[in-house]
């Protein structure tokens, strides 16, 4: 029987209990780095945690089938995922990239896949020819939709038939809206890359990455570099993770709820100079995003007026925190040119719209109205 996503959320690939059968209702945590064997070419199934630990198992079958995917592989963080994935690549290939990614992208991508030999083509994939950048020794499409921080939304469809028919890979980041709300691989992507840090373990206490790929070949490369390089995910934070994932629907939900009525509020904000939100209706991206989507999510950017704003905005929230990261239960605001994005270079960063007065929001599960007390308080002096 196939089950809709939020009760897959709970049970996975319909596995309800543990191996044993003991009737746990909880996954237990295998908190052991070996596993002894019955006897001389005899295993349980498991040998030692760096290649497999039933706990992280249990977490791979889960997030493969909210992806629809054939194999999921649970990282020690999304830059290990990412890492570990462009180790199928090989000095000489050529990647094109989306110019607008996480700054912890573009740093691995510049600093380490460059001196590993492999190239890039970063562009502006919602308006620029695509296809124009394809040479004969391109391998892959890389994107994130949407992009963070600008929230630039792109067309998965569009990017697969590109990819398609020049037989490359498309590997999309799926971090900002996760498989509750976006399933890339249904829409034609080979490989879905994601922080489990943010929404997938959605409380901002442990970190995670994944890959999720429906290509048998790509899955049996990812598991051979995942137990040499030894960048798997830990069994308790694997525990915390599926913990997570239990109430994904309903955070997802609520925080999403928060976001419309904190755009709407920001939106008839005279100090507010552009928001970035792909729910809003009649922007660039609103369309493209509800044929691919199921939602529009929590992440909001906008820009102030002034660099002065941006910081004293940033100074005096009380109950949403300045802080990195996002996709917790608890709102929390970034500022992209000096956090998430400090190692882009300025001209980059100017050319994808960063400047010094855009911040960024990811709304949590608190009460609607004190986030926007708070935002106003913030923006207003307002005791």
């Amino acid at each position: 029987m196939e089950y809709q996503i939020a009760t897959r959320c709970l049970y996975g690939a319909g596995e309800h209990t543990d191996k044993e059968k003991t009737g746990a209702v909880s996954f237990p945590i295998y908190q052991t780095a070996t596993f002894a064997h019955p006897g001389v070419g005899q295993s349980t199934g498991y040998d030692y945690s760096r290649l497999q630990n039933p706990t992280r198992e249990h977490l791979e079958n889960t997030v493969a089938s909210l992806e629809n995917g054939l194999d999921a592989l649970a990282f020690s963080s999304g830059m290990a995922a990412i890492a570990a994935l462009f180790e199928i690549f090989k000095p000489g290939d050529h990647i094109i990239t989306d110019a607008d990614l996480y700054g912890g992208s573009i740093r691995l991508f510049d600093n380490v896949s460059e001196k590993n030999g492999i190239s890039f083509s970063h562009i502006d994939c919602t308006r620029e020819n695509v296809e124009a950048y394809v040479k004969d020794n391109t391998k892959a499409i890389y994107i994130e939709t949407p992009t963070n921080p600008m929230m630039n939304v792109i067309d998965i469809r569009k990017m697969a038939e590109i990819a398609k028919r020049h037989g490359l890979l498309l590997i999309v980041d799926n971090t900002f809206l996760s498989p509750y709300f976006q399933r890339p691989l249904e829409l034609g992507a080979d490989i879905v890359v994601c922080s489990g840090t943010k929404f997938l373990g959605g409380h901002n206490d442990t970190i995670a990455g994944f890959v999720v790929t429906n290509v048998k070949e790509i899955s049996e490369k990812l598991r051979f570099i995942i137990k040499t390089v030894g960048s798997g995910l830990a069994p308790f934070d694997s525990w915390l993770i599926l913990r997570g994932i239990k109430t994904l629907p309903l955070r997802m939900e609520k925080s999403q709820e928060n976001a419309k009525e904190i755009v709407a509020w920001l939106l008839e904000n005279p100090h507010v100079k552009q928001v970035y939100y792909p729910g809003i209706e009649g922007s660039k991206g609103y369309e493209i995003c509800k044929r691919q989507a199921s939602g529009f999510g929590s992440m909001i950017t906008f820009e102030v007026e002034s660099r002065e704003l941006a910081l004293k905005i940033l100074e005096s929230v009380r109950l949403i925190q300045f802080a990195e990261s996002l996709g917790g239960v608890e709102t929390l605001i970034t500022y992209p040119a000096v956090q998430t994005h400090a190692d882009v270079p300025k001209e980059i960063l100017l050319e994808n719209g960063i400047t010094d007065k855009v911040l960024r929001l990811s709304t949590g599960i608190e009460d609607s109205k004190d986030l926007i007390d708070d935002l106003r308080r913030a923006f207003y002096d307002e005791r």
